[in-house]
């Protein structure tokens, strides 16, 4: 089926213990079409300048994504970020942030309304709300930061009520929530709206919560952890497209999907940048899958 991601291009620089990359393709939704691509033809709209580097979109390409919904701006730069990540690897330290065309809001084509499958990535809560509405889609996941937490409340509980599916961290749970137990913080956010919240904790795997059961799975275990930037919108990608291709939110089925998104964020902590998506293939994504399942009963 169908998956339409909204969300951002980057152009990043990013230093870690194990060197610096400098002006790099990023940004959420080029991180979630490379893993989601892997299993269901994706449509992305975003906001880029002509100094995104044409060739970044390859592999996505390749696999029949429609990039018609990218918008590019010949008078403005993409968005840029700049970060550091020292000690902690699961927070980076923010150098720069130039939001550039990331001032408009994406263009949804009419082309991509009423598709099946839907992910509104990290955005204003705002922005969100009008990609909602545009999209028209079956099914809607969304993703959230800190800063809409505190500047758009209203807005976030508006839109909870309107979404499928949640998608966030750790610590931004108990920010919303106001609760220090994960359990406790992922009843709270069913009981907000979405029928699916998925806790990401990091390099300590994710929790699963619908009002049938939950679901914990421990991460990828990768001994090379080179730059986590894009983690997280990877481990959306995976699930979200491996939901697209199985078609339905069964309990069998969102757990596969928990460990397709485990494995893809875990190919991209490899490496910088978009590389560990960009040069994988679906058949080590698969092999990543059952050794997971060695550990784990998915």
């Amino acid at each position: 089926m169908t998956l339409t991601v909204v969300g951002s291009i980057g152009i990043d620089t990013v230093e870690t213990p194990f060197g610096k990359a400098e002006d790099v393709p990023g940004g959420s939704a080029l991180y979630f079409s490379l893993a989601a691509s892997h299993f269901t033809k994706v449509q992305v709209a975003a906001n880029l300048g002509t100094d995104f580097p044409e060739q970044a979109w390859d592999p996505v390409r390749k696999r029949g994504a429609d990039l018609s919904g990218l918008r590019v701006f010949e008078d403005q730069n993409t968005f840029r970020w700049s970060g550091s990540y020292a000690g902690n690897m699961n927070e980076a330290e923010t150098l720069l942030t130039e939001l550039n065309v990331l001032a408009e809001p994406p263009v949804v084509p009419e082309a991509y309304q009423g598709s099946a499958f839907a992910f509104l990535a990290n955005m204003g809560t705002d922005v969100q709300l009008r990609m909602l509405e545009e999209l028209k889609a079956d099914l809607v996941f969304a993703d959230t930061m800190n800063l809409w937490i505190e500047t758009q409340r209203e807005n976030l509980d508006e839109l909870l009520t309107k979404i499928d599916g949640f998608i966030l961290n750790d610590a931004e749970a108990r920010m919303l929530t106001g609760e220090t137990n994960l359990i406790r913080a992922g009843g709270a956010l069913l009981e907000m709206g979405p029928k699916v919240v998925v806790l990401k904790k990091g390099e300590h795997g994710a929790f699963l919560f619908t009002n049938d059961f939950h679901f914990a799975l421990p991460s990828y275990p990768t001994a090379r952890v080179v730059d986590p930037t894009g983690a997280g919108d990877s481990f959306a990608g995976g699930f979200l497209g491996s939901l697209a291709e199985m078609g339905d939110l069964t309990p069998e089925n969102l757990r596969r999907a928990m460990a397709y998104g485990t494995v893809a964020a875990s190919m991209t902590v490899e490496e910088f940048s978009t590389k560990g998506l960009s040069n994988c293939d679906r058949g080590a994504l698969d092999n990543r899958f059952e050794e997971l399942c060695n550990f784990v009963r998915i």
